[in-house]
């Protein structure tokens, strides 16, 4: 790593940005690795395991906005400490009332969603301590966080057996407690300017260049928070695998997305973000319409969606890259927007897997549907690095170099 980056900000808020970023996306997913149990108790059809693992998902990305803005308004680090003291309370109440009906579990997924909306407050927490360019080291570290996801699906699947999917809840407040507590003691709040909040929304809706990051992640942090809400599922619908084996699977491949995560932000840096993202399309075209052909056995399933997930973490690292960089005066709204778009990318993904089960007794056509959208990225991305270029030559930049700066 740079020596430089390590002088320039402040390691000990990018390290609790990273623990409670890492917590709260291990609770976010949590349905997906309990979905194995809980759809055998509840007696759950293909179609509603998706929607079922599928709504924490949402409703993370629709509440990224409105904590983005309040991220502006008051500071990532209190409204960190507010949503965290939320998560733990709901938890604690879910563990108490131990709903045992599939309507009862959606109250469960808003609870879910509330950390799952930590992205929006964790990212512009470590962007504010850090210069331009170091931004994608920095949120690509903060951004590793998403390994939380691996958690849940390593150690919930085994806990459900041992002492059932309920109390798995009241478990992860332990984690969550003391995250919370390290949280307060490391984190300080970044130098930054008075947010504009809510009346930003519009403006920044206008700008092109918004809607194209937000397409971007919706591809690439979609398919890594579908995959990781799913797969758990998948591994053991499509390849027979116990509960134990799909989450453990489903572990190594959500940690190999997570934490070559940072290597994204720093190969954007290098590179640049929009050239980074072109290759990294071209490879999830080509891997997700593999597995969308059907693999036969799980020894080709599970090294193709390895693969998989560390194209698309390094593009996570890669969007969010440019996001400081095209917008260096909205970056909590942006952050807000454009982590609602990778959620709602998620919810797409897994719920549309689950359908594709549902309508057609395999998974194939929603990989194949997923490789599609991928590629059409890949188009976007062409179109908006010739549009970026012109635009740098027009205010003076030099093209050749606009790349590596953004």
């Amino acid at each position: 790593m740079d020596k430089g980056f390590l002088k320039a900000g402040n390691p000990r808020t990018l390290l609790a940005a990273f623990l409670y970023f890492d917590v709260s996306f291990m609770v976010w997913v949590l349905l997906g690795p309990l979905g194995i149990a809980i759809s055998h108790d509840l007696h759950l059809n293909s179609g509603q395991k998706g929607l079922l693992v599928a709504m924490p998902v949402l409703a993370g990305a629709l509440l990224r906005v409105v904590a983005g803005a309040l991220v502006d308004h008051y500071g990532p680090r209190r409204v960190a400490i507010g949503m965290q003291a939320f998560v733990i309370a709901g938890l604690g109440a879910t563990w108490v009332l131990a709903p045992h009906t599939y309507a009862g579990l959606f109250p469960v997924a808003f609870v879910l969603g509330v950390a799952g909306a930590s992205f929006a407050v964790a990212l512009p927490l470590a962007s504010g301590w850090y210069p331009p360019q170091y931004q994608g080291t920095a949120l690509g570290i903060a951004g590793a966080g998403n390994s939380g996801t691996a958690l849940a699906s390593l150690f919930a699947p085994g806990l459900a057996a041992l002492y059932g999917w309920t109390n798995v809840f009241g478990l992860a407040t332990v984690p969550l407690v003391l995250v919370l507590c390290a949280f307060i003691y490391l984190a300080k709040e970044p130098p930054r300017r008075p947010g504009a909040g809510l009346v930003a929304w519009l403006p920044v809706l206008k700008k092109a260049d918004c809607w194209a990051l937000m397409f971007f992640y919706g591809v690439t942090f979609g398919g890594f928070v579908g995959l990781a809400s799913f797969l758990t599922i998948y591994f053991n619908d499509q390849y027979g695998l116990s509960p134990a084996i799909a989450g453990s699977c489903t572990a190594l491949v959500v940690f190999a997305g997570s934490f070559i995560r940072p290597l994204g932000g720093a190969f954007a840096d290098r590179i640049g973000g929009e050239r980074a993202l072109f290759m990294l399309y071209g490879a999830a075209t080509v891997i997700f319409g593999l597995i969308g052909l059907g693999l036969p056995t799980i020894w080709l399933a599970f090294p193709a969606f390895f693969i998989g997930m560390l194209v698309l973490g390094l593009g996570n690292g890669a969007v969010f890259q440019l996001v400081p960089t095209r917008f260096p005066q909205q970056v909590g709204i942006l952050t807000g927007l454009v982590g609602m778009s990778g959620g709602v990318g998620g919810f797409y993904l897994a719920s549309s897997l689950g359908a594709a089960r549902q309508a057609t007794g395999s998974y194939n056509l929603g990989f194949m549907v997923f490789a599609a959208i991928a590629l059409l990225a890949l188009v976007c991305v062409s179109l908006c690095r010739k549009s970026w270029k012109k635009s740098a030559s027009v205010q003076g930049a030099d093209p050749a170099s606009f790349s590596a700066i953004s």
